[in-house]
């Protein structure tokens, strides 16, 4: 059985992905959950993980580190894991590595925080803008693909990698389109958002 080691999915967008992900596609695996330690969370996760960071899925012996690689990783054993047709497969990876690499404004402007519910005053234009390009990235899944998930009719890593925008949405009201309300409410209705 695989293993997954993990942070608090509350704090750790990171975490949340690969968790989701497999608890949507009910692939069995262990989770294993660690405490952020401060500035020493690379000295104590050392022992698991080889960049001293979390997520790390162990099959076996084998460590499979960051939240891009095990998507990978998975969809080469596990169905579903990307969209079966070719064109959303390609869509749903480039959205996800977009996701993986950029969005940085949003990501330090607006924490990963699930708890909480803070309604912000101002949007700063750099907010704005990776606030515009998700909008329009998520309108662009859902209206070529058809929804109800980004890339299709069915769950995949497009829809896991961008899990934790859904709760940054809920926890500072973020401004967002019909179709992409409606993407959002579609995700926290899954029973794996629910428990996560």
């Amino acid at each position: 059985m695989y293993e997954l080691h993990i942070a608090n999915k509350n704090y750790s967008s990171w975490s949340l992905r690969p968790w989701l992900l497999m608890k949507a596609l009910n692939i069995p695996f262990a989770e294993t959950t660690h405490q952020f330690q401060g500035n020493n969370n690379a000295d104590v996760f050392q022992h698991f993980s080889p960049t001293g960071r979390v997520p790390v899925l162990y099959d076996g012996a084998m460590a499979i580190w960051d939240s891009l690689a095990i998507a990978e990783y998975l969809a080469e054993i596990h169905a579903g894991v990307w969209p079966e047709e070719y064109q959303a497969r390609a869509w749903a990876r480039c959205a996800a590595a977009e996701m993986h690499a950029g969005f940085t404004r949003l990501r330090t402007m607006c924490p990963m925080n699930c708890g909480i519910r803070v309604k912000l005053t101002a949007l700063p234009p750099e907010l704005n803008a990776d606030l515009a390009r998700l909008d329009a990235l998520w309108q662009q899944g859902l209206t070529q693909f058809g929804g109800p998930f980004l890339a299709g009719p069915d769950f995949s890593a497009a829809d896991a990698f961008y899990a934790p925008v859904v709760f940054r949405v809920q926890s500072y009201g973020l401004p967002r389109s019909a179709a992409a309300q409606r993407w959002c409410q579609t995700m926290l209705a899954l029973p794996a958002m629910e428990e996560g």
